[in-house]
């Protein structure tokens, strides 16, 4: 894919294309330093990867739970950690009967295998299969190459704070409770501005 074409499916997307400011309003924040334009270029790269996804999962003709599903196997089989269906289940955060499912129809299509457990004879693991691999590599190696050109853009000494920043949102977002109660319509629709 060319840029000019990210970039137009970006702004279709809502992400703003190439080096915009995201989010200008500040919606969320009141202030206009450089601290909220961090968290507004991290939207922008937010909109951008499920976009990415999106498009990926309709070229592969699964869905996105699939596609995701097909990426953990792939890096837990890189790292030598098996992965069983219930680890699957975790990691996707859906149920056991909903990950049977999945598995069935990504070995149907020849995406994923499962195999006897190398430590526990009692347990399977999922795999990916030789196609499998093949359809992830041949969609994602040109772009992964691209993120790392653009990573080694930013400057040596900035790298360490950046990722710091990136994982540390990360723990923020991993905190945030998802027991909020749910959103309720106004009493009076009809004296809402």
């Amino acid at each position: 894919m060319d840029g000019a074409g990210e970039a137009s499916r970006a702004q279709g997307s809502g992400a703003p294309a190439g080096n915009e400011p995201a989010d200008r309003d500040g919606y969320w924040f009141h202030e206009h330093d450089s601290a909220v334009e961090l968290l507004a270029a991290l939207r922008t790269y937010q909109a951008a990867h499920t976009a990415l996804r999106r498009r990926m999962s309709a070229e592969m003709d699964m869905n996105t739970t699939d596609l995701a599903a097909l990426r953990h196997v792939i890096a837990h089989e890189a790292r030598q950690e098996p992965l069983t269906a219930r680890d699957l289940a975790r990691l996707l955060g859906i149920s056991g009967a909903s990950t049977s499912k999945l598995l069935d129809r990504l070995t149907a299509s020849g995406h994923l295998r499962r195999a006897p457990h190398p430590r526990d004879g009692r347990s399977s693991v999922v795999l990916a299969t030789a196609h499998g691999h093949v359809q992830v590599r041949e969609r994602l190696t040109a772009m992964h190459e691209r993120m790392h050109e653009t990573a080694e853009e930013v400057p040596e000494r900035a790298r360490t704070e950046a990722a710091a920043f990136l994982r540390g949102i990360a723990r923020v977002l991993d905190a945030e409770s998802s027991s909020a109660a749910p959103l309720t319509p106004a009493e009076d629709p009809a004296t809402q501005d």
